[in-house]
């Protein structure tokens, strides 16, 4: 077992779309290195995230883990609280860089006012979290549903001979005749257009109909 603490920062964003580098900046005004900071692409939800799991089995007491935020760290309120609990009774500190309140050296010879008020705010700031969540899972139900009632269609853009580029629609012009002579293979007509097979068929079907082509 080591003899020495150390600082570590834990930071974590919902999608791969989103962005962490205001929480890393925020950590490393902390002091602490990169190589200390561990970063999580995942849902609040839980906390059964790679990174997370990992940052566990390397903490030890005495250790101290900074997060920017408590909804950085989770969103559940069970699990927060939990995974809280955890890191208490392991006897590694946790820092909220964002509540100066929620941060546990402050509290190691006080079993006092000071925890309490502690537990409190931790209590309430993990149920804002939990909140959010399910307003956030409400406010994407209630656009599924009200796009379905518009019938709007839902996931990926569905491509067709209208959606097609201006490029796609020259090419599609100038090769159709090789293609169909046999003098160019599908395979290669669909690299130029940059269309996967299933939907290469549905658009030559289209093209042939609108020209009226046997």
């Amino acid at each position: 077992m080591r003899k020495f603490s150390r600082e570590y920062g834990y930071a974590r964003v919902s999608t791969k779309e989103q962005n962490e580098d205001r929480q890393i900046s925020v950590l490393r005004e902390q002091g602490i290195p990169d190589e200390y900071i561990f970063i999580d692409k995942a849902s609040g939800k839980d906390f059964q995230r790679p990174e997370y799991q990992l940052l566990k089995r390397v903490l030890r007491e005495g250790d101290t883990l900074f997060v920017k935020s408590i909804n950085r760290f989770g969103r559940n309120k069970q699990e927060i609280l939990k995974e809280w609990q955890w890191l208490i009774d392991a006897k590694i500190h946790i820092v909220v860089i964002d509540i100066p309140i929620l941060d546990t050296r402050k509290y190691q010879e006080l079993e006092g006012i000071g925890q309490l008020i502690m537990d409190l705010v931790l209590q309430i700031l993990s149920w804002l979290a939990e909140e959010e969540r399910k307003g956030i899972k409400q406010a994407q139900a209630e656009g599924i549903a009200e796009a379905k009632k518009k019938g709007k269609h839902l996931g990926r853009p569905r491509i067709n001979l209208t959606t097609l580029t201006p490029g796609q629609k020259q090419i599609l012009d100038a090769e159709y005749p090789c293609w169909k002579n046999d003098e160019l293979s599908a395979v290669v007509f669909m690299g130029k257009l940059q269309l996967k097979k299933n939907t290469f068929y549905k658009i030559v079907k289209e093209y042939e109909k609108e020209r009226g082509l046997p």
